[in-house]
């Protein structure tokens, strides 16, 4: 390829990591990944981390949690209010845990949550708000939390997509009661699969904890605050309460995790020096709309939305890429009510997601990374004004 959607961020500290998790024996979770937990929630100023498995996980761990707090759990046939595009395990969970999803419609500018439409998103049975920042842009998760906190509301911040992102000087994924992370290979830290959740809730800790091993308390202190130990030891040891997952991290993802956490400030500062390029480059271009920085982006990848006024045609900028070996894809998971799993979903679309359409059939996005992108950003642009043309 041309240009990549994506690349490794490896290098030899990752493989040292690996090389000492071998030596040491434990591979299955351990020391490792409780170091990362630590570091990891120490980066962002949040009291406790759990790492599982992968973002989806952490999802999943996150809408169970609340499913089990002592005081004013979720229920089943309760609703939650979700933006219109994201990737589809943001919304699995909750159709899994029995919600009712009431979409609302992206800002076409921005891509997140139209949030003007919140207070006609509410309802008598809202009991919780998912924020998602798309693709390193922050979304007006201040706004989110202040609806949240104002109703009454559990606030989920999924910055699977965001991590290091700032709004206001605070770092998106620490707005939510619950925030979750994803460390795939694409994304700004990778641990080849693996996901954190933070949370500064001891309750919520607790219960994330124990959702993510089998639901049993060997994972947890005998004071917890969820559940009475047995006297007998024999039987603690395999003491179930939760009806939980198995979705523990290895100890490599948890040693090159430590690694890469090192790198993620210098990995950051070189996305958005590639950002500034992209938007010096395809700002002042009217054919393109593209997304418009709200608060500090931690700029994932760049995207691109033919202005319809200016009936570009898809498939000859889709097939122009294509013989460029220009890697290219759909915005996050485009418009998720779209798709043909939406039909096992009890779910109301908020007068309409005409905006999350449109990028849904004609937006895509190239990639971003922690090297130097001039000359490929040069050469998408140089493609992309002979396809318009």
């Amino acid at each position: 390829m041309s240009y990549e959607l994506a690349a490794s961020t490896w290098g030899q500290e990752e493989l040292d990591a690996l090389q000492r998790v071998i030596e040491s024996g434990r591979f299955t979770m351990g020391p490792e990944v409780a170091a990362f937990e630590q570091e990891f929630a120490d980066y962002f100023g949040m009291r406790y981390g759990v790492m599982v498995n992968s973002g989806s996980s952490a999802n999943l761990v996150s809408t169970a949690a609340l499913f089990y707090k002592r005081d004013r759990p979720l229920q089943r046939g309760d609703e939650a209010i979700v933006p219109a595009i994201s990737w589809c395990t943001t919304y699995h969970p909750l159709q899994q845990y029995g919600m009712k999803l009431r979409f609302v419609d992206v800002e076409l500018e921005t891509l997140n949550m139209d949030v003007g439409k919140l207070e006609k998103a509410l309802t008598p049975r809202t009991r919780l708000v998912v924020g998602v920042s798309i693709l390193g842009n922050p979304a007006a998760l201040d706004v989110m939390r202040d609806f949240a906190n104002r109703h009454g509301l559990y606030f989920l911040e999924d910055n699977c997509e965001s991590m290091d992102a700032e709004l206001a000087g605070q770092k998106t994924g620490t707005f939510g009661h619950l925030n979750t992370f994803s460390f795939f290979f694409s994304h700004h830290i990778s641990t080849v699969e693996g996901g954190m959740v933070l949370t500064n809730d001891e309750e919520l800790y607790h219960l994330l904890r124990a959702m993510r091993a089998h639901g049993w308390t060997r994972d947890l202190p005998e004071d917890s605050p969820i559940y009475n130990p047995y006297d007998n030891a024999y039987f603690e040891a395999y003491h179930f309460i939760l009806p939980g997952y198995n979705v523990r991290p290895t100890e490599f993802s948890g040693a090159v995790g430590r690694e890469q956490l090192k790198k993620l400030p210098c990995m950051t500062l070189a996305r958005r020096k590639n950002m500034a390029f992209f938007q010096r480059v395809f700002g002042n271009d009217g054919r393109f709309i593209i997304q418009r920085e709200h608060g500090k982006s931690s700029s994932f990848s760049f995207t691109l939305i033919p202005a319809p006024a200016r009936k570009i045609n898809r498939e000859r900028v889709f097939a122009s890429l294509r013989d460029a070996r220009i890697g290219f894809r759909m915005i996050t998971g485009g418009c998720f009510t779209r798709h043909d799993v939406i039909r096992y979903y009890d779910y109301e679309i908020v007068d309409d997601v005409r905006n999350a359409e449109l990028a849904h059939d004609h937006g895509f996005f190239v990639g971003n990374g922690p090297g130097d992108l001039t000359p490929q950003i040069e050469y998408l642009h140089k493609v992309l004004d002979q396809a318009c043309r």
